[in-house]
């Protein structure tokens, strides 16, 4: 029975579309600005069953820009505070919370431990992101990758596509070189953006480990990015296809 709640979804998607989302299990890895808002909208959407994976804290440089992040969470679990708010919107969903860092074997464990019928990668350093991202392909999971939000402030750039055909984008261009040299060509969905970035709003610090730098951020562009992502998942889920064919022609990095 699809609860009150999700009327207005059934409205709009009619109640077989429903109740297929509310069957699926999806897995979310990291819950900062992209990842927290692309697991609330997935769970908002009526997905049955989720895996949310996350060992970071609340910071309150975090404020600005991500779900979890309240004066009030200061020094909380990300996964946990997540945790408490998705099962606040639907407290039928069946929730697993891995307040860990995932990397190498661990990552095949995690992927191995239930049926995901989609996964979706809101990783934002670059070897743990290319392991899963790998991982996911080898394993038969379908897989959509958030890229690079930071320093951008134009929506209106941010496209849906296949990592080959990406742009102008550093962390897609670094994903898609590691991906490559492993055999991983095609096939890739990811959220991105070919926005410049101001190469003067980064900032190499030890502050940023475990990444190398901290780069400036607005409220909306990863929250952008986190919609999109889940819009991915959903509607693959529901099987209204994504298309990956963006408005921007392919242009050299």
């Amino acid at each position: 029975m699809i609860p009150y709640w999700m009327s207005r979804t059934e409205m709009l998607l009619g109640d077989e579309p429903i109740e297929r989302l509310m069957t699926r299990n999806v897995l979310v890895v990291g819950l900062g600005g992209v990842g927290g808002i692309c697991a609330e909208m997935i769970a908002r959407a009526g997905v049955g069953r989720m895996t949310i994976v996350d060992a970071d804290h609340v910071d309150l440089s975090n404020c600005n820009r991500q779900i979890p992040a309240l004066h009030s969470t200061a020094g909380k679990l990300k996964a946990e505070v997540m945790a408490e708010r998705l099962r606040d919107i639907n407290p039928a969903i069946e929730l697993t919370v891995l307040p860990e860092y995932i990397r190498d074997e661990r990552t095949r464990e995690i992927l191995a431990a239930q049926h995901y019928d989609y996964a979706v990668d809101c990783i934002d350093t670059l070897s743990p992101k290319v392991f899963f991202i790998k991982s996911c392909v080898e394993m038969g999971i379908p897989v959509v990758s958030a890229l690079g939000a930071g320093g951008k402030v134009d929506p209106s750039l941010v496209e849906i596509s296949e990592l080959e055909n990406t742009h102008i984008c550093n962390l897609a261009r670094y994903v898609r070189k590691r991906l490559n040299k492993l055999g991983v060509r095609k096939g890739i969905k990811v959220v991105f953006s070919p926005e410049r970035v101001d190469q003067d709003r980064i900032i190499e610090t030890e502050k940023a480990y475990p990444k190398k730098s901290l780069i400036g951020t607005i409220s909306y562009m990863p929250a952008i990015f986190g919609c999109m992502c889940a819009s991915v998942v959903i509607r693959d889920l529901y099987q209204q296809p994504v298309t990956t064919e963006g408005p921007s022609s392919v242009l050299p990095d």
